[in-house]
């Protein structure tokens, strides 16, 4: 029997949003569940989840039916986003890290709309200075809110919500009048042949007009990527200098090194 621990006052509120998550999470991977299914996975009482339910109900993330609850129609899309950008967090946040520290204040810096760039962005929001940033990534503009010292431009075009990005025609026009001193690109996939890929025509497309307009480079991916294969080729890593994490292969450090790829590798006892 599962005994749930109360929560200090000063712990509650987080507990309850690391509960909240956990559940969707659950509904997301497992699609329908029992109340007494979520009690065990997340190991709450069955009242605990059950006002949980109602919290997420009202927020329209859940429907409720009987004897337990669902993802509702709409919300799995947004929990996609959520569940990629859990993925290998520690490796991300090192990355956005090694990242952070190249910036200079008051430079033009574009932040693409991918998962690990998103952890470079919440670290800019923490420890800001003034820059003047673009990004395509609804959830990266969303960092910056109310915070000092930053100018940001969010790029319209066609939304896609895969990625909550803006990507097509009009975002690539918008591309063409602006410079970046700094680029910072996330990657679907790195090809054992050395080239970046992305999962989206339109957003390989766009990929490949920021860096034309960008004087520095940087390619942000987690180890897991190198040696894999999606649809759309962005272009050769030659074009980037890339940012990883200490998990990188001897194969692929050498592979880098031959195709003459300044690389970094960040520690990841930096994110801890």
């Amino acid at each position: 029997m599962i005994v749930e621990e109360e929560p200090s006052l000063s712990q509650a509120g987080g507990v309850k949003v690391d509960r909240l998550d956990a559940i969707r999470s659950h509904l997301y991977a497992n699609g329908f569940s029992t109340i007494q299914a979520l009690a065990d996975a997340i190991g709450a009482s069955l009242a605990t989840v059950r006002r949980d339910l109602q919290v997420l109900e009202r927020e329209g993330a859940i429907d409720r039916v009987h004897g337990g609850a669902r993802i509702a129609e709409g919300s799995s899309v947004e929990l996609a986003f959520q569940e990629r950008a859990k993925r290998h967090l520690s490796a991300k946040r090192a990355i956005a890290t090694a990242a952070y520290d190249l910036l200079t204040p008051r430079t033009a810096i574009f932040l693409d709309a991918g998962t690990t760039v998103l952890q470079l962005a919440r670290l800019i929001r923490l420890n800001p200075m003034p820059l003047r940033i673009f990004t395509n990534g609804l959830t990266v503009a969303q960092e910056f809110l109310n915070i000092p010292n930053l100018e940001v431009v969010l790029l319209g075009g066609q939304l896609r919500s895969e990625n909550a990005s803006l990507v097509g025609p009009q975002a690539e026009a918008m591309l063409e009048s602006i410079w970046f001193d700094q680029l910072f690109l996330g990657a679907s996939a790195i090809s054992p042949d050395g080239a970046i890929y992305s999962v989206d025509s339109a957003e390989a497309s766009l990929n490949k007009c920021m860096l034309t307009r960008s004087a520095h480079r940087f390619v942000l991916a987690d180890s897991s990527k190198f040696g894999t294969m999606t649809t759309y080729k962005v272009a050769p890593l030659s074009a980037a200098k890339v940012i990883t994490d200490a998990g990188l292969s001897a194969h692929w450090r050498g592979e880098l090194a031959n195709l003459g790829v300044e690389t970094t590798i960040a520690d990841l006892g930096a994110s801890e």
